[in-house]
């Protein structure tokens, strides 16, 4: 590195300081890169790398560091550097072309894998002694060539005499070299890319080697008269060779004659890659074939650019365009013979393509690195030219082709300075051709079928074309007129940057001068569309409010049938405009006035029309939606609003509600929401900035008339869209999640700016609006629980609520919460009995509404009041409020809870009246499922959590507050009309729900009657009836103890531990049985006796038999005995009878209970005399299980024996007699001594 940096006197400063190590060798043409240079795009041994070419532009040393020893090899043979090219010149040329000769003569060896390596390394070995060579002819006449005086006299020695003769030798000598080697375009077709082997090393055939040896022979020949001009400043005759006009060879005319040559070459091979590229891909396909290729490029457009500016030569883009023109000429014979024959498919195609792709080489610099902000040589008048010719071609313009043209013309747009003349020929075109489609027929159509969807999508496509960079997919995703517009586009904005408002004014006169009345009546649908592009183009670029004018002007030379054609186009343009309007923040009441009156027209033609004419809704809503869609963009786009943001919503709105079904409503309900929102996020903004410290008054005024901007547009919409909303609250027309959705926004929007709502709705409009929407039972459940959930979710609102005095919001909004739960299955209140559903209870409720009621629950429960509920009863609500029924039922249980917890009475009360409050008219909720059609989810649901409230708030209902509300809630649900009737079957899903939840009802009766502050006997009187009602009805149809484990009425005694008032509900349930079931009717017996006795003695096992109940129940038992003679039933009624005596001996210690025995003592006076048989039978039974029982009953059997003898008159009755003896023989001694008496009784 030292050696390299003081190597040389010749170096700069600035030369010294960029000095690296690849000018330790000679450089060369290598497509091979490895980014040692850190991401270069040229190989660091390259021409531009390297800084070869810099140091030829700037007459330095062109290798510093090489060729500084007193001899050099080259071609195997040591030469004197200093004397080797003036003594041995035509001997050193001699060697080189046998060198090339030896190159060419390894193409012929085959290159299999396993000779590949031999060969790369022969083909380098001689490419680089010929570089070398080449080298060293460029340092020799840099360094030792001396300047001859022609003029001198003197006898000069024989050497200076040979060097005086060098220049012409060596001009000779690179002629001939270039007559050897031929054209690049001859050369045989090589192989670009490289064998790798598994060591990464890059292994090259001959053919790579030859064709990079030929390139740096004509690079390096360039250097070479280059340099030799440079340094003799004088024209160099050749002595052997004369050009083609006959006149001797020179320095110059060889220079030119190679670049003419070389750039002919580049452009034969320039055409091979644009024969193989389609069209749509030409602008992403390379150029070049080889990275070195681009390189030439590169330093020709350099060499040739500097050597223009500094002598009176051609620029490289007068080079190119006089080959290109050559090209274009239609006949060859023009041409020179000794310039290869170049021949196109496409000539003007080509000229485009390759004209765009060396534009981009002038982004490289002189060490081939890219620089963005160097001054790029235009070459517009060629273009221009070419332009002209593109479009003037006689016959059809292909579209393919135009489009093809007009990418190449844009790109090369980001390239050059702008150029009006451009958008000037351009513009001749397709003013003429304006209705044209410009499409391809092996494309799919875009372009204006979706630019023309909405003038949102209008005004997007403008930006597009407006954007700076491009998409590559452009020729297939854009006509040549978008492409066009693009150009337009780029031009005017980068000329009005440049040059101020002259050029945009010159483009305005060119375009509008070609749209007059003739003009405009001309256009069809499709010319309207390109009209309208464009012009908003024009208003996109440059002054939005001239050209928005002027095409309204336009607009109305347009023919009347025309304009009701074509009024859908014609309303997207306009609304496009407006959009464009509030994009740029400018006052859109020019546009707005006339735009919203006939947007009024059309809704009222709209609401007149009748529903068959379906064409013709469907025609008018085109027009309104278009009307719609473009307000809300204006709304949401505008920075702030107007007093014109009013006009746009006029009383056209309160007309089109009315007029619109389900569909056309949702988008006008979403316009609504989009609006609504819109307005409160301007409103919240003006206050915080209303708020902020340090406000001038300037600015407060300003501030101020923005707030009364808002304050008419929120105005307009009460007065237009709100009195819709409220008329339909009961209707079915209003999607209800829209409705829910709009009244939640306009109470969002009464809270914000409460001014601004109807005077009917002062001074509380949020509290009004929440009674329509949320509170009214009248309203359908899906409403109020999506309304409901957004007002909750409002921590503002709700505060506000909760503090301003109003102290039943929150406990409104629990009763609302618990309708919405109850009438889960309800599709709707008001609509017939089909739209109530009736599946299984996983797809009974619809799942947009669980997950509203689910979002309901969550969000109630962080209300105050309930968390207080929750918290006082200890009871854990958090894991439930994702399932709104366990939800409903845990709150039930914690006001329940929280009631019994509370002490005074004044307290008390107030939680009565609260808890009241909190159901409503609860039972209006669950008439629904009470009607004709049954519904078993709706029933399911219903009775349960009836069944759970009357439970749970049992010491609720035991006030005389509440107690009217349970005993509707009976004689509703338990004690209906057809329950009372008993030759009537119930439905099976309403008996199927009655006895799941029917234990509930009686525990919670029971405890209410047990509690209740004054004795209610119509309270007791409900509870028998509701037991003698289902008692019977869920008797099993087979008399088995074990069928009624699960009847409801057994099931309601347990869970003592929990209800202690139990013992009071068995006494009732024994007083209904011996009141209803163990009646005889005459002689008849009840009905279903053995099913009761079966019931009977299921209660004696599960509860514990009282005293009492024996008394009540034992002597219909006993009679069954003595006047039935089903076995069933004597089974039965014997195990009672076994239960009762066994149960009777259970705390009686060693005397019977006197009750027991006043039971049978009466028993055997009623039918001792008659069923004496029977009666000693069963006392036989009674007497095997508590003899003590029986003995008592001696005196009164034995004087009943008697009575029956005295009766009958027959004196004894020895078959009574007997069968009393058994009885007696059962009862040890007293019965022997009562034997014993009666046999010695003479009466």
């Amino acid at each position: 590195m030292e050696n390299c940096s003081a190597a040389s006197t010749f170096l700069t400063d600035s030369l010294e300081l960029e000095l690296g190590t690849e000018w330790c060798k000679p450089p060369y043409f290598s497509c091979a890169v490895d980014n040692r240079g850190g991401g270069k795009h040229f190989s660091g041994e390259s021409y531009l790398c390297s800084g070869a070419l810099k140091r030829l532009i700037l007459n330095l040393d062109p290798l510093p560091t090489n060729f500084e020893e007193d001899t050099l090899e080259i071609f195997g043979i040591q030469w004197v550097t200093e004397t080797a090219l003036v003594n041995s010149s035509r001997e050193l040329f001699h060697l080189f072309r046998q060198q090339l000769y030896n190159l060419e003569t390894l193409l012929q060896s085959s290159c299999d894998f396993g000779k590949v390596s031999t060969l790369h390394c022969k083909a380098d070995n001689i490419r680089q002694q010929c570089v070398l060579f080449l080298h060293y002819v460029k340092v020799f006449i840099f360094r030792y060539l001396k300047v001859q005086n022609a003029e001198s006299h003197v006898p000069v020695h024989p050497y200076e005499a040979l060097e005086a003769q060098l220049p012409s030798v060596l001009i000779d000598e690179l002629h001939g070299l270039l007559l050897y080697i031929g054209h690049l375009s001859e050369l045989p077709s090589v192989n670009i890319g490289a064998f790798v082997n598994q060591n990464q090393i890059k292994l090259f055939p001959p053919s790579w080697h030859l064709l990079h040896l030929h390139l740096d022979i004509h690079w390096l020949v360039l250097e070479i008269l280059y340099m030799l001009g440079e340094k003799l400043k004088q024209v160099v005759y050749g002595h052997q060779f004369m050009n083609l006009a006959s006149d001797n060879l020179t320095n110059i005319s060889l220079f030119e004659e190679h670049c003419e040559t070389l750039l002919c070459d580049l452009i034969s091979l320039s055409l091979n890659r644009y024969d193989k590229v389609r069209s749509s891909e030409s602008l992403m396909s390379d150029q070049c074939p080889c990275l070195c290729i681009k390189e030439l490029w590169v330093l020709l457009i350099h060499l040739l650019d500097h050597r223009s500016k500094w002598f009176v030569s051609e620029s490289f883009w007068n080079w190119l365009n006089k080959l290109l023109k050559t090209l274009l000429e239609k006949s060859s014979d023009r041409r020179r013979s000794s310039m290869p024959v170049i021949q196109s498919r496409d000539p003007l195609g080509f000229s485009w393509w390759i004209i765009t792709h060396v534009a981009s080489f002038y982004k490289f610099d002189r060490h081939g690195v890219p620089d963005e902000m160097r001054k790029v040589e235009s070459n517009w008048n060629f273009v221009e030219e070419l332009l002209k010719k593109s479009i003037s071609v006689q016959g059809v313009i292909l579209e393919e082709q135009l489009r093809m043209y007009l990418h190449c013309c844009l790109t090369l747009c980001d390239f050059w300075e702008p150029n009006i003349a451009i958008v000037t020929i351009l513009w001749e075109y397709y003013s003429k051709n304006l209705n044209s489609f410009f499409s391809i027929s092996w494309l799919p159509f875009k372009g204006l079928a979706n630019t023309m969807k909405s003038p949102l999508s209008m005004l997007e496509m403008v930006k597009t074309c407006c954007c700076d960079k491009q998409d590559q997919e452009l020729y297939k995703s854009s006509s040549s007129y978008t492409i066009f517009l693009c150009i337009l586009a780029k031009v005017v904005k980068k000329a009005m940057k440049s040059n101020g408002p002259h050029p945009w004014k010159q483009v305005k006169g060119r375009i509008y001068s070609k749209f007059h009345q003739k003009r405009m009546e001309e256009l069809t649908e499709v010319g309207l569309q390109n009209f309208f592009s464009l012009f908003l183009l024009l208003a996109a670029v440059a002054e939005v409010e001239d050209v928005a004018s002027h095409v309204l002007d336009l607009l109305n030379f347009l023919k009347p049938a025309f304009v009701t054609s074509q009024r859908a186009l014609i309303w997207k343009g306009h609304m496009a405009f407006l959009l464009m309007y509030a994009q740029k923040n400018l006052d859109i009441g020019v546009l707005a006035e006339k735009f919203s009156c006939a947007f009024r027209e059309k809704a009222k033609e709209f609401l007149v029309s009748k529903n068959e004419e379906m064409v013709q809704r469907q025609t008018i809503w085109t027009l309104l939606s278009i009307y719609i869609d473009g307000v809300q963009e204006v709304f949401e786009t505008s920075y702030c609003l107007y007093p014109s943001h009013e006009k746009l919503l006029n009383d056209g709105f309160s007309m089109l509600l009315r007029a619109c079904r389900e569909s056309e409503l949702r988008t006008v309900l979403s316009f609504l929401q989009a609006v609504l929102a819109r307005i409160r996020s301007m409103h919240q903004q003006l206050c915080q900035e209303l708020q902020r410290d340090n406000v001038d008054l300037f600015v407060q005024s300003s501030l101020s008339a923005k707030e009364r901007h808002l304050a008419a547009v929120a105005s307009a919409l009460w007065r237009h869209f709100f009195s819709f909303l409220k008329s339909q609250r009961m209707s079915q027309v209003v999607p209800f999640s829209q409705l829910a959705d709009a009244a939640a926004d306009f109470t969002l929007l009464a809270m914000d700016m409460p001014s601004t709502a109807p005077s009917d709705f002062q001074p509380q409009p949020v509290i009004s609006i929440i009674q329509l929407f949320g509170w009214d039972d009248i309203i359908c459940p899906q409403v109020v629980a999506r309304y409901l959930s957004h007002v909750l979710q409002n921590s503002t609102l709700c505060e506000a609520l909760s503090h301003s005095g109003y102290v039943s919001f929150q406990a409104l909004t629990v009763r609302s919460w618990i309708r919405c739960v109850l009438q889960m299955y309800i599709k709707n209140l008001s609509g017939p009995d089909d739209l109530l559903i009736d599946k299984n209870l996983e797809e009974a409720v619809e799942k947009e509404y669980m997950k509203q009621l689910v979002k309901l629950t969550r969000l109630l429960f962080n209300l105050s009041e309930v968390k207080s509920i929750f918290s006082k009863a200890q009871v854990e609500y958090l894991s439930i409020s994702e399932d709104p029924k366990k939800a409903l039922v845990r709150f039930f249980e914690a006001v329940g809870v929280t009631y019994g917890n509370v002490q005074t009475l004044s307290d008390k009360s107030a939680m009565v009246t609260k808890s009241l409050e909190y159901l409503g008219e609860v039972l209006k909720y669950i008439k629904p499922y009470l009607g004709k059609k049954v519904f078993s989810a709706g029933l399911q649901l219903t009775y349960g959590m009836m069944g759970i409230l009357v439970k749970s708030w049992a010491q609720i209902f035991a006030t005389s507050k509440a107690q009217k509300l349970l005993f509707r809630i009976i004689d509703c649900l338990l004690l209906p009309h057809a329950v009372l009737q008993q030759e009537k079957e119930l439905p099976a899903p309403m008996l199927s729900a009655i006895q799941k939840s029917l234990p509930l009802y009686l525990q919670g009766m029971c405890i209410v009657c047990c509690q209740s502050q004054n004795p209610n006997a119509y309270l007791n009187q409900l509870l028998g009836n509701v037991i003698e009602q289902y008692i019977g009805r869920f008797l099993p149809a087979s008399p088995y103890v074990s069928d009624l484990g699960q009847h409801p009425v057994l099931l309601a005694l347990r869970n003592t531990a929990t209800i202690p008032p139990i013992s009071s509900l068995k006494k009732c349930i024994v007083q209904v049985i011996r009141k209803s079931y163990l009646e005889y009717k005459g002689s008849s017996p009840p009905p279903r006796l053995a099913s009761i006795l079966a019931f009977i003695l299921q209660l004696f096992k599960e509860t514990n038999t009282d005293i009492y109940e024996v008394e009540l129940l034992l002597p219909g038992i006993l009679k069954c005995l003595v006047l039935v003679s089903e076995p069933q039933v004597k089974r039965l009624a014997t195990e009672n009878l076994q239960y009762m005596v066994k149960a009777c001996q259970v705390g009686s210690e060693e005397e019977p209970s006197s009750q027991l025995t006043s039971v049978f003592r009466q028993f055997i006076q009623d039918y001792g005399m008659r069923y004496y048989y029977q009666v000693y039978s069963i006392l036989e039974t009674v007497a095997t299980l508590d003899q003590q029982v029986v003995i008592h009953l001696i005196s009164t059997l034995t004087q009943s024996l008697k009575d029956s003898e005295q009766k009958w008159g027959l004196g004894r009755n020895i078959a009574q007699r007997e069968a009393y003896s058994k009885l007696l023989s059962h009862l040890g001694q007293m019965g022997q001594d009562e034997m014993q008496r009666l046999e010695n009784d003479n009466t």
